[in-house]
């Protein structure tokens, strides 16, 4: 049910939308939500280029009376003398400071009136050796391109912005002052009426000289948002690559105290029942027997099942365990050799396990190899693991034969890390991966 009320105020609300229509876009521009974004840029604008022409002023006018006290007054005052070498040594970590600051202040003033967001750059400020790096670094000259471009645009152009809105009050006050001849009093009334109309034209173009300026000055350049880019994507790999390690550690842990133990259990009991039903009748002992060789089967590939999912005793005792177990159930014989005098992280070892392994069944499947040599050495923050065998050669890793070699460059590439083969016809094959400890 719509009131007489409701009637009213949604009358009331089209006539204004009415109204607001039959005014001209230029009328309509001097409240409109970019005008006040805009004339709000601006005078901000304004405002820090008066306090970085201020302070980049104070150290410009410092600095040269140094020098000018130097060249004037007697070499003999050492005070003079210590006072100029301070401004040389002083002046660039003073100066580096304000274009840093005033940067910092501008992107501050961006994000508050224009809602831009620039990254600080932190890399190139701390660019080694300090001071002197930051100002080999190119974003650091941006950075003093821009705040010297922001007198022009945030200073004359902020200041005209400024002009344009005191306009009609600058004409209201000359005709206050007593100035009514018609044609001086009618040419300040239209001086003031044109500048107030053009004002929201004037910041808007202000605000999107500044934007641009920034863009393109204060900003990285596509090869530090490139550079970042990379960054980011490859903190989110070892985000991921951490994330699904530990969640393969805890379904192993599921799997080894669940599952796990409910089938040894099942297993035993089913041992049990065969060994001392012997006078049951021959189908039930038949049925007692099958079950029993089902469960130590289940139990067995359950078992090669959780080790190749993450093996227990890599967390507990170490990669050197690991790859002892590894060689330890090889069908052929396995020689290891390791020297890692610091263990490396755990997505890392763990890495290594499944390359060894992977490569050994490998090997156990298509070399026809009699033996095989497993090196694993650290070397300062590399970890090296290497795979030899005596087999026929020939393998490659496009994946193409089966041997599954594609999926082991792809593990070391997960870690930032490379793999090499080297495997001629007839032999050896070599298979080395190089691996970042952390």
């Amino acid at each position: 049910m719509v009131t007489s009320g409701d009637a009213l105020y949604r009358e009331s609300m089209i006539s204004a939308e009415l109204t607001t229509r039959r005014v001209p876009a230029v009328v309509r521009a001097l409240w409109a939500e970019p005008t006040r974004r805009a004339t709000g840029d601006a005078l901000a604008a304004l405002l820090v280029a008066v306090v970085g022409t201020a302070l980049l002023g104070v150290l410009v006018i410092l600095t040269w009376a140094a020098i000018y006290s130097l060249v004037h007054w007697p070499v003999g005052d050492w005070a003079h003398v210590l006072l100029y070498l301070a401004m040389v040594l002083a002046a660039p970590v003073l100066l580096l400071w304000a274009v840093q600051g005033l940067a910092a202040l501008q992107r501050v003033r961006l994000h508050a009136t224009l809602g831009l967001e620039f990254p600080a750059g932190e890399r190139s400020a701390w660019r080694k050796p300090w001071p002197v790096g930051p100002w080999r670094d190119a974003a650091t000259w941006r950075q003093v391109g821009y705040h010297l471009l922001a007198v022009l645009i945030g200073g004359a152009g902020g200041g005209l912005v400024a002009a344009c809105w005191l306009a009609p009050v600058a004409a209201i006050g000359y005709l206050a002052a007593g100035h009514t001849a018609a044609v001086s009093g009618a040419g300040a009334v239209l001086a003031g009426a044109g500048l107030l109309l053009a004002a929201p034209w004037l910041a808007r173009l202000v605000a999107r000289a500044d934007e641009a300026a920034a863009r393109v000055l204060l900003g990285p350049s596509r090869s530090e948002a490139l550079a970042l880019r990379v960054e980011s994507l490859a903190r989110s790999r070892a985000d991921i690559l951490t994330a699904t390690d530990a969640e393969r550690r805890r379904i192993e842990r599921d799997l080894h105290d669940g599952t796990q133990q409910r089938l040894v259990s099942l297993a035993m009991n089913l041992g049990m029942a065969r060994t001392r039903l012997t006078d049951a009748p021959q189908a039930a002992q038949r049925a007692i027997a099958d079950a029993h060789d089902e469960a130590l089967l289940a139990l067995s590939e359950l078992r090669d099942f959780i080790r190749g999912l993450h093996p227990a005793v890599l967390n507990d005792r170490g990669l050197a365990a690991a790859l002892s177990g590894l060689a330890a159930r090889a069908p052929l014989p396995v020689r290891l050799h390791i020297d890692t005098p610091r263990p490396a992280s755990a997505s890392i070892e763990a890495v290594a396990y499944f390359i060894v392994s992977e490569a050994l069944t490998n090997v156990a499947k298509h070399a026809q190899a009699t033996r095989a040599d497993v090196t694993v050495v650290r070397d300062g923050d590399l970890l090296r693991v290497e795979v030899t065998d005596d087999g026929h050669g020939g393998a490659v890793a496009a994946d193409s034969d089966g041997t599954g070699l594609k999926g082991l460059a792809q593990r070391a590439a997960a870690v930032d890390g490379t793999l090499t083969i080297d495997s001629p016809p007839g032999g050896p094959t070599v298979i080395t991966a190089e691996l970042p400890c952390e």
